[in-house]
C-alpha cells in the first residue's frame, strides 16, 4: 500500500467519523447520517477492501469513543453493517470506468438495505442480551429506515459521479 492510497483512506475513516457524529437525525431508535458516503466513495473509486476498510475502521472508532457505548459484546454486530456494506460496494461496483446515476443507484440501495438489515440485526441480539426486547421498538420504524435509505440512496448516486470523475481527474487515477 504507498503512501496515496493510505492518506485517502485516513481522510476517507476520518470523514466517516464526522459524518457519524455531525450529521445525524435521530428519532426514538432510528438515525440517519451521511456516514455511508466516503464508504461509497472508497467501495466505488478505490475497491471491496478499502470500502470494507473505511466502513469498518469508521464505525469501530466511532463505536469505540462517540457511541457512548464502548465496548460491549455486541461492538461486532453494530460494526459490522458498514464494513459489509463497503465490501459489497466495492464488489458490486468493480471499479468501473463509467460510473454514471443508472450504475450505481442500485449499488447505493444495496448498500443500504444491507446496512437496515444488518443494523436491524444488531438492535435484535443487543435488544436480547441487554434484556430491552420488544418487537414494537424493533420493527416500528422499519419502512420508515427502508425509505430513507433508498432516499439518501439516490441523492448518493446523484452526487458520485461527478464526484469520482474529479477525483480520478485529480490523482490521475483510471478506475
Amino acid at each position: 500500500m504507498n503512501t496515496r492510497r493510505l492518506t485517502t483512506l485516513a481522510m476517507l475513516v476520518a470523514l466517516n467519523i464526522v459524518l457519524s457524529i455531525l450529521t445525524p437525525v435521530r428519532i426514538a431508535n432510528f438515525k440517519f447520517t451521511f456516514e455511508a458516503f466516503p464508504i461509497l466513495v472508497a467501495a466505488i473509486l478505490m475497491g471491496p477492501v478499502d470500502g470494507l476498510i473505511v466502513g469498518g475502521l469508521g464505525s469501530f472508532v466511532y463505536q469505540l469513543f462517540f457511541s457512548g457505548y464502548g465496548i460491549t459484546i455486541t461492538t461486532p454486530l453494530w460494526i459490522l453493517p458498514h464494513a459489509l456494506s463497503g465490501l459489497i460496494a466495492g464488489l458490486l461496483s468493480g471499479r468501473k470506468e463509467n460510473n454514471d446515476f443508472r450504475e450505481l443507484t442500485p449499488i447505493c440501495i444495496l448498500s443500504s438495505l444491507t446496512v437496515t438489515a444488518l443494523n436491524l440485526l444488531a438492535l435484535y441480539v443487543d435488544s436480547k442480551v441487554f434484556g430491552y426486547y420488544s418487537k414494537a421498538f424493533l420493527f416500528a420504524n422499519l419502512p420508515v429506515k427502508i425509505a430513507v435509505g433508498i432516499l439518501l440512496s439516490i441523492v448518493y448516486a446523484s452526487i458520485l459521479p461527478k464526484l469520482l470523475a474529479y477525483l480520478k481527474n485529480r490523482t490521475g487515477k483510471q478506475a
